[in-house]
């Protein structure tokens, strides 16, 4: 069989070939089952941690990057939350009402 091995990949373009094969299977996944979503679905290859953020808005249906939920209390800004994934953030409101 011929090819490169994988020791000779160093670990950037082994990273990249996890990342490649992710996004391989998901798009084989998707095509199989006849679907358009995959949960946790990688969309850059540089960058496969970020995930769209669906929106629905005029302009920017879709967004990317990080979605943080913040509180203010006694002149302090807290990070409740930091994720690259979406949520919604009425769980933290409920939460944040009952911490003094």
């Amino acid at each position: 069989m011929s090819g490169a091995k994988l020791e000779s990949l160093n670990d950037q373009q082994y990273k990249m070939l996890l990342v490649v094969t992710t996004v391989y299977q998901q798009q084989l996944s998707m095509y199989e089952n006849k679907q358009q979503r995959v949960d946790d679905r990688i969309v850059s290859l540089t960058q496969p941690h970020i995930r769209p953020i669906v929106r629905g808005k005029a302009g920017t249906p879709v967004e990317f990057g990080a979605k943080l939920s913040v509180s203010y209390h006694n002149g302090y800004v807290f990070i409740d939350r930091l994720s690259w994934d979406n949520f919604n953030e009425s769980g933290d409101l409920k939460s944040r009402l009952f911490i003094t």
